[in-house]
C-alpha cells in the first residue's frame, strides 16, 4: 500500500518547496513554476495534469534534478540537492531515479537486453536485465532490436531500462504521447505493474485526463502552479481506462 499525505505519521521521500523557475531571453523572461510545493509518497502513483506549456515538464525535471530551480528546495529523504553539485545530481539520477519520456532514446544497434543492461552495469543495486524485461511483459523479445520492435515495446523497453537500476522514483513524462491508444494501456499497463510489484514511487504526465483513474492521487497544474489536488479512493485499472 502507499503511504499517502492523509496519514500524518508519513514523511514525504521527496519534497519540494517553493518552486520558481525562471527562463530568460534577453529581456524576456518566462516563468515555468511559480511557488510550488509538492511531496511524493512511498509507494504511490501520481498523475500530473495539466495542458502543454503549464509547467509539468519543469516540475519533473527539478524533482528528477535534470534541473535545478531559480528559488526554492528539493529534499529527497530529507536531504537537500536543489543547490547541488553536478556530481551529486549525477549521483541522485543514477541511484534514485529513473526517467521514462515520450520518445525512447534507445541505441539501434543494441538489443532489448542490451539496452536494459547498460543501466544495471552503472547501478548500485540493479535487477538483472532479463527481470526487467519481464516485468513489462517483454521476456521473448530479449534478443531483437529497436528497428525490429513496435513504438510500443520500445517504450517497455525503455521502461525496463529505466527500472533496472530500481530506482525509489520513478518519472514518466508523456509516456503514451507517441502512442495510439490500445498500445498506450499496454505501456500504462507495465508502468502499473511496476509500481506494483516493485513498489517504486511513480509519477507519470499527461494531458489525457483519463489516466488520472489510474493514480492515488491526481495534481492538476496551471500555469506554473498546483491548480488543485484529488485522491482517487481507489485506483482504475490500466486495462480499464478508456479515451
Amino acid at each position: 500500500m502507499p503511504s499517502t499525505p492523509n496519514d500524518p505519521t508519513t514523511k514525504a521521500t521527496l519534497e519540494a518547496k517553493g518552486l520558481t523557475k525562471v527562463y530568460r531571453s534577453g529581456e524576456v523572461e518566462v516563468h515555468a513554476l511559480r511557488g510550488v510545493d509538492f511531496a511524493l509518497y512511498r509507494h504511490e502513483m501520481v498523475v500530473l495534469l495539466g495542458a502543454s506549456g503549464s509547467g509539468k515538464s519543469t516540475l519533473l525535471n527539478i524533482l528528477g534534478g535534470l534541473d535545478l530551480p531559480t528559488d526554492g528546495s528539493v529534499h529527497f529523504e530529507g536531504k537537500d540537492f536543489s543547490a547541488a553539485e553536478d556530481g551529486a545530481l549525477t549521483r541522485f539520477r543514477r541511484d534514485h531515479v529513473g526517467f521514462v519520456f515520450q520518445f525512447y532514446n534507445l541505441i539501434p544497434s543494441l538489443t532489448a537486453y542490451e539496452n536494459v543492461a547498460l543501466v544495471t552495469e552503472i547501478a548500485p543495486n540493479p535487477i538483472l536485465p532479463e527481470e526487467a524485461l519481464k516485468l513489462v511483459s517483454l521476456e521473448g523479445r530479449m534478443n531483437h532490436f529497436p528497428a525490429q520492435l513496435s513504438g510500443g515495446e520500445q517504450q517497455r523497453v525503455a521502461i525496463a531500462r529505466a527500472i533496472a537500476k530500481q530506482p525509489d522514483i520513478l518519472l514518466c513524462d508523456e509516456p503514451t504521447g507517441a502512442l495510439d491508444k490500445q498500445t498506450g494501456i499496454l505501456v500504462l499497463e507495465a508502468i502499473e505493474n511496476i509500481n506494483r510489484e516493485l513498489g517504486t514511487t511513480t509519477v507519470v504526465i499527461t494531458h489525457n485526463t483519463v489516466v488520472g483513474g489510474m493514480a492515488d492521487r491526481i495534481v492538476h497544474i496551471s500555469d506554473g502552479l498546483i491548480a488543485g489536488i484529488d485522491i482517487n479512493k481507489s485506483r482504475l485499472p490500466a486495462k480499464d481506462l478508456d479515451w
